[in-house]
């Protein structure tokens, strides 16, 4: 319960947490963690039932705060899967449109100093700056756009005009 009040977290990573937990205590008093599972099992499913976990409604909100970093819908879908949702619900809660995809090209080419946002020669560096890009995961389509953009097109809140 202290961990659930501290963090959202979908299943998986509850139960990953707990069984941490209860093999580090097993360990301590000399005891076999297998001898708990169906205990932890039975905790996490109590905890779903509850609505104290809740995968889809995890998904949603760490989606949301990863887009807003600038993250790619590739690289929020991938941080997903890596949390123990699963890969349907990730991809879902990645998907996004095309203006919202490169809202977050921007953000990132932005907080990286790409493009537009470069100190230095732009030309020189622009294939470095393109392979930044789809490394973070973004279609080359968007990185592109973004890269050889003017870097004007947005307000200072960093909303699309």
């Amino acid at each position: 319960m202290h961990y659930l009040e501290r963090y959202s977290a979908p299943a998986a990573q509850l139960r990953r947490v707990l069984a941490r937990k209860v093999a580090l205590s097993c360990r301590h008093h000399g005891e076999d963690p297998a001898a708990h599972a169906a205990a932890l099992d039975d905790v996490v499913s109590r905890c779903i039932t509850s609505g104290l976990v809740d995968d889809r409604r995890f998904a949603e909100a760490r989606a949301a705060t990863l887009r807003r970093r600038g993250r790619s819908a590739r690289a929020v879908a991938a941080t997903l899967a890596a949390k123990g949702v699963g890969r349907e619900l990730a991809e879902q809660a990645s998907s996004v449109g095309d203006e919202e995809e490169l809202a977050a090209a921007r953000k990132a080419a932005r907080r990286k100093r790409l493009g537009p946002w470069s100190r230095g020669d732009r030309a020189a560096n622009r294939q470095k700056d393109l392979a930044a890009m789809a490394r973070a995961g973004f279609t080359i389509t968007v990185a592109r756009a973004v890269i050889d953009g003017t870097g004007d097109d947005e307000t200072n809140d960093g909303a699309l005009i």
